[in-house]
């Protein structure tokens, strides 16, 4: 099957835009109830040492990646299967939905052409190989750290932290870097924002990030090895910076409210994932 891919870039290519239409639909699903998961669970605990086992278990309906059934937010109506394909729905329904009209967010179709290019290019880019499905992986993984960071300020542990291990597996025959570049990029990215973290702290009295950015930029660490760890800094902090600034300047952001670092941290990633050999070279003279 691989030999036969090989010999069918073109093949290749559109099955893997194909399969990204349909992993960003899912992803889409994941970045709304993810959070609202990890909120229900957390309700649960408390609920658990307030009141007991009892009061813990007396939940209302089962809430997961696959229950309810997709909905509109506002009328209930259930999206039917043609309501839902990737893209093209979208379009076909102009934005809106076919029973109240309420209009559909743009970051849907966003999220779904977003991973079918990146599929496509990661296909391209790696061709019929082991590390291609990988890369799926991450890419998946980080677009949806990105906009479920970008909506609530978090990034799961149930993402960041099985991330780091995969990276370590697929580095673990020398799949994108060495294995000991890939353990000492994972140490390495968990300590340096870690100590980031407390000299800002100590200097302000302040937290200037989460726990999250820490086990973010150990996953990347340990996929894209120590090396690459200053370059996806470097990018974040600025590509950061200037939204920040722009976003204070010209949107008439609160300086006070803080600003997710982990979309910018994914950024200097995919940076250094797709052009980071380059950048170093050019670098390094």
């Amino acid at each position: 099957m691989l030999e036969l891919l090989s010999s069918q870039p073109a093949t290749l290519i559109s099955l893997a835009v194909v399969l990204g239409l349909l992993i960003g639909s899912f992803l889409n699903v994941v970045i709304y109830r993810l959070p609202i998961m990890l909120e229900r669970e957390w309700r649960e605990q408390c609920a658990w040492l307030d009141g007991g086992e009892q009061a813990a278990s007396a939940t209302i309906a089962p809430y997961d990646l696959t229950r309810p059934r997709s909905a509109c937010p506002r009328c209930g109506h259930p999206i039917t299967w043609y309501e839902n394909i990737p893209l093209l729905s979208w379009l076909f329904l102009r934005g809106r939905c076919s029973a109240c009209g309420i209009a559909i967010s743009p970051r849907y179709p966003v999220v779904e052409t977003l991973t079918g290019l990146m599929f496509g290019y990661v296909a391209w880019r790696w061709g019929a190989t082991w590390t291609t499905p990988a890369l799926w992986l991450l890419l998946s993984s980080l677009i949806a750290l990105a906009f479920i960071d970008l909506d609530t300020s978090l990034l799961p542990d149930s993402i960041t932290l099985p991330l780091a291990w995969i990276g370590l597996l697929v580095n673990l025959e020398n799949g994108l870097v060495p294995l000991p570049e890939a353990v000492i990029g994972a140490v390495a990215g968990y300590l340096a924002l870690r100590l980031v973290y407390h000299l800002f702290k100590l200097l302000t009295g302040k937290e200037g990030m989460g726990f999250g950015d820490f086990k973010l930029l150990a996953a990347l660490g340990a996929w894209l090895g120590w090396k690459m760890l200053l370059p996806i800094l470097l990018a974040a902090s600025f590509s950061g910076a200037v939204v920040g600034i722009s976003l204070i300047l010209f949107a008439g952001h609160d300086r006070a409210k803080p600003i997710p670092f982990g979309p910018w941290l994914i950024l200097g990633g995919l940076i250094a994932l797709f052009w980071g050999d380059g950048l170093l070279r050019l670098w390094l003279g």
